[in-house]
């Protein structure tokens, strides 16, 4: 009879340990979902550009109303550190020098998706909600959609609102700017 051995669960303190001792480096394509160093899928030229697109649209348009990060962590809770695609973060004198941000800190998080949205949709957005970040976009470039998942409740999100690559949109935090999704993610 085969005895399951539980689980060992990592936690974000555990993982950062990892980078320092030189078990994972600051560069390894990797994030904590559930307690697990999980591999990030590679960053492919789409991907990449959409990416970078969006961030120089957020950089421009909202200035020093917000910190714009690029594909860093957001410490959700002790056993989840994923890495979005861009975060729009709350300003901050020290850049979040001193912690990682938490979902208190988050105004809008973006996951840009080619070869991950069933990932997206089925792991980082109910972890995403749970935390009570107020809204996350995944721009699934595959079928050039927009999908603003706001309202976060429990495991999901309560209000879903799929968009088109030329209609109009902005975060729920900053109503006042406007975005496409070609705009933002090319089409």
């Amino acid at each position: 009879m085969a005895v399951a051995l539980p689980k060992y669960r990592f936690t974000v303190r555990d993982y950062h340990r990892m980078v320092d001792a030189g078990i994972l480096d600051e560069d390894s394509r990797v994030e904590l979902i559930e307690g697990e160093v999980v591999p990030m899928s590679p960053v492919g030229p789409p991907h990449g550009a959409a990416v970078d697109r969006a961030a120089a649209t957020f950089f421009r348009k909202c200035g020093d109303r917000v910190i714009v990060r690029v594909q860093c962590a957001v410490e959700l809770d002790p056993h989840n550190e994923p890495q979005p695609d861009l975060l729009l973060l709350r300003p901050r004198e020290d850049f979040y020098a001193a912690a990682q941000p938490s979902p208190a800190d988050v105004l809008l998080a973006v996951e840009v998706s080619d070869t991950t949205l069933s990932r997206d949709r089925r792991t980082k957005l109910p972890l995403y909600a749970r935390s009570g970040i107020p809204e996350v976009w995944i721009s699934n470039l595959k079928a050039h959609r927009l999908e603003l998942c706001r309202r976060p409740s429990g495991d999901g999100y309560a209000d879903i609102t799929v968009l088109g690559p030329d209609e109009l949109m902005s975060a729920q935090l900053l109503p006042d700017l406007s975005f496409t999704a070609r705009e933002l993610f090319g089409a």
